[in-house]
């Protein structure tokens, strides 16, 4: 057994019980949730990545739900990704947009964008009114290893996102950008850029969570390609037949 094997053998799941859906409506969902917290580094993160595992600060999950499949983990190829029409427009129109990558660490700066992004896009949701403990507690917290990319434009600060390195890839765990600036596609923009940024890295994959075809905020994932979803335990070719 490998020491990849004995870390993982360590770790314990339990079902959450039922709470409403984050994504469709009128649904109950549950997890299963990865334990203890402590015993799960990069390297057994990255395994259970691949078994279809998100985190959330230290919150290691994947959908659980007892009638419902939706939740489709997928994951872009790197090297044979070929931006569209649509990604090459919003590649030219932010590729001079400066980056830095930084460290896990409060910047007010950082919170007041999210705090703007929240309401503007997700008004009412679960984290449209997240204080500064609350954000840290999504952002900040990880026991991997964690980066924040700031994305600036003549100085001002327009999109963050929240990345993981993998041993087989990158983790696109959360991005917010200035919700109020006319025709932009930061959104599609920061895919672009962890796909190049995993190709300098060599590394196959950016993981992109889960595609949920009845949720607008999901479905645009489909449009990356080529796309791999995991079904039935395999990586595959996706196909959006599924639910």
């Amino acid at each position: 057994m490998s020491h990849r094997d004995d870390a993982i053998a360590v770790v314990h799941f339990y079902a959450t019980a039922p709470y409403p859906c984050s994504y469709l409506e009128g649904h109950q969902a549950r997890s299963q949730v990865a334990i203890p917290a402590d015993a799960i580094d990069s390297s057994v993160y990255s395994r259970l990545v691949g078994l279809g595992f998100r985190r959330s600060g230290h919150f290691t999950y994947r959908p659980y739900c007892d009638d419902c499949r939706a939740c489709v983990p997928v994951r872009l190829m790197a090297a044979e990704f070929r931006p569209g029409r649509s990604q090459r427009r919003a590649a030219k129109a932010h590729g001079h947009l400066s980056t830095r990558i930084l460290p896990l660490a409060f910047s007010d700066e950082h919170y007041q964008l999210y705090y703007r992004y929240q309401h503007a896009r997700h008004d009412g949701g679960g984290m449209s009114d997240d204080d500064p403990v609350q954000y840290a507690e999504f952002i900040l917290k990880s026991r991997v290893d964690s980066w924040l990319v700031e994305f600036r434009e003549d100085g001002v600060l327009r999109m963050v996102s929240l990345i993981d390195r993998l041993d087989d890839g990158l983790s696109a765990v959360y991005t917010f950008f200035e919700p109020d600036v006319p025709g932009a596609s930061y959104g599609v923009y920061n895919v672009l850029w962890q796909v190049e940024l995993a190709r300098q890295l060599g590394l196959p994959y950016v993981y992109l969570g889960y595609w949920i075809k009845a949720s607008p905020k999901m479905v645009y994932k489909q449009h990356y390609k080529p796309l791999q979803m995991l079904d039935n335990g395999r990586w595959v070719a996706f196909r959006d037949d599924v639910c």
